[in-house]
């Protein structure tokens, strides 16, 4: 039996590729609504595909191409695409939790409720992907490329997202709570209302970025970089920011109350004024708040290295 469903399946596949070279000659590969569970489809060329509803639990499609493929509705619960390219895939309703996506490709995908959850996807790319409603809960993406992306309602609480770069995104309404992000860049990315409590930030860059009304209570954000950022509003109470970085950078109502700003470099009596400080927030020459303008507590105490 296994091996007429393999010789039916290489002759799909062999009609597939003959109709991407030329439509008139093969035949579009045709899964919908198909149970093909652990199927090894590796290397396979499944561009342009159509795979809307199918259930392929545990199948193998590592190096596959499954670029402009059709996945809508799909489950692909514990799928291996390591290496696979999925860009331009539409990928709408489908299931990829406890997937494997390292180092495959995703740029240019749209996916909408998706299911991304326990993924693992270290160096995998997503650029100028369109995602909203999605989760990534518990994943770990660490060293992802998300350039150009927009995010919206999207979920990556208690993710690994360490040396991520979210370089020129925009993240709107954002879950990003207790996420293991050290050494991430968002910078010159649009941020607006997500939610960083208790996220690890630790030498992440968000420089140039635009960061409205964002949460980052309890966050550890030592040795950031914030240089011309501007932060509008945003709640960070209890947050480590120590050494951090804020030349030219915009402080317009940031709520320091209660933050740990130690040896932050490179404010100024003018950006502390404009936030809003209280007598828990450290100041950066170590003494406690609030900011009064001229005293000279916008110094850090020595110099960080």
């Amino acid at each position: 039996m296994s091996t007429v469903m393999n010789t039916s399946r290489a002759v799909m596949l062999d009609a597939h590729a003959a109709w991407v070279e030329n439509p008139e000659n093969g035949q579009r590969a045709n899964m919908k609504g198909k149970t093909l569970n652990e199927a090894n489809l590796a290397g396979a060329v499944l561009r342009q595909a159509l795979l809307t509803g199918a259930t392929m639990l545990d199948a193998n499609f590592a190096g596959a191409d499954l670029c402009s493929a059709n996945l809508e509705r799909a489950d692909f619960q514990r799928a291996n695409f390591a290496g696979a390219d999925l860009s331009g895939a539409l990928l709408e309703n489908a299931g990829f939790s406890g997937a494997v996506l390292h180092g495959a490709n995703l740029s240019e995908v749209k996916a909408q409720s998706t299911r991304f959850r326990s993924v693992r996807m270290q160096r995998a790319r997503m650029l100028e992907a369109d995602v909203r409603d999605t989760s990534f809960r518990e994943s770990d993406a660490a060293g992802c490329s998300f350039h150009h992306s927009r995010f919206y309602d999207v979920d990556f609480t208690s993710s690994k997202l360490g040396e991520a770069i979210f370089y020129h995104a925009r993240l709107q309404h954002m879950r990003l709570v207790g996420v293991a992000a050290s050494a991430a860049s968002f910078a010159g990315s649009r941020i607006e209302h997500c939610d960083f409590s208790s996220a690890i930030l630790t030498g992440s860059k968000f420089t140039r970025a635009d960061v409205t009304q964002c949460a980052f209570r309890n966050a550890d954000l030592r040795n950031c970089d914030f240089r011309e950022a501007k932060l509008r509003g945003g709640d960070f109470g209890r947050a480590i920011l120590a050494g951090s970085r804020f030349g030219q950078a915009t402080l317009a109502m940031a709520d320091f109350r209660g933050a740990d700003l130690r040896d932050v470099r490179e404010l100024t009596s003018e950006q502390l004024s404009q936030s809003l400080t209280d007598d828990r927030t450290i100041l950066p020459n170590g003494s406690r708040g609030p900011y009064l303008r001229h005293s000279g507590a916008e110094k850090p105490s020595h110099t960080v290295r």
